[in-house]
């Protein structure tokens, strides 16, 4: 998993509440358990005007203009701004995945369904809560700033603006401490691969039989 520490970035807003996992990632893109490929089909009913499916060519298929992320200034955004409660819907690990692989690090909202919350820190995004008042002020200085980036610093949790507003954000200990270097759960448990050889091994010894 990537490491998250610090990231200046170009915003990308998404000016909508409730925003589930269908509409991040739809079903019929779901049959793969890569975590890599999602990107192209991220919020793929609002960023194309045709139907999407599996296999298709999505450079040659019709772009909405009118979506924020196919506008030009948004392009290489890694930080998405959008409204409450994001990410409800089904529990489709998919979602973070296809967000991840679009390019997104952080994604920046007044709330967030748990378990698409949860899964964000499995996956090295950086999901941060910060009040409607700051995120209203946030849509209103990208809507007049062409290539409006924000600064994020993890360590020292804080959301800083061009002009050196500073916002401060909470996260627990734990998912700092994994998101800082870069572990996934899988990451975190080779940590003590030794102390699990050294178990395997004094098992074999003890209980031989179950090893024959």
């Amino acid at each position: 998993m990537k490491a998250f520490t610090q990231l200046t970035a170009i915003v990308a807003p998404l000016d909508r509440s409730n925003v589930d996992t269908d509409a991040i990632i739809p079903k019929q893109f779901l049959k793969s358990i890569k975590r890599t490929g999602f990107g192209v089909n991220c919020f793929d009913e609002w960023r194309y005007l045709d139907k999407g499916e599996v296999g298709m060519d999505n450079s040659k298929r019709p772009l909405n203009p009118d979506f924020s992320l196919n506008q030009p200034q948004y392009q290489n955004a890694q930080i998405l701004l959008t409204r409450k409660n994001f990410g409800c819907g089904s529990s489709r690990e998919h979602a973070p995945w296809a967000l991840d692989d679009y390019g997104f690090r952080a994604i920046i909202a007044p709330s967030f369904a748990d378990i698409f919350f949860n899964n964000c820190y499995k996956n090295g995004l950086l999901p941060i809560v910060l009040s409607e008042e700051i995120v209203d002020k946030l849509f209103n200085e990208v809507a007049q700033n062409t290539g409006y980036q924000l600064t994020i610093d993890l360590k020292n949790q804080t959301v800083t603006t061009p002009s050196g507003e500073a916002f401060s954000f909470d996260i627990t200990e734990h998912r700092k401490h994994c998101l800082l270097n870069g572990l996934d759960e899988i990451g975190l448990t080779l940590q003590h691969a030794d102390e699990i050889k050294a178990f395997e091994n004094k098992r074999k010894q003890e209980f031989a039989w179950l090893f024959a």
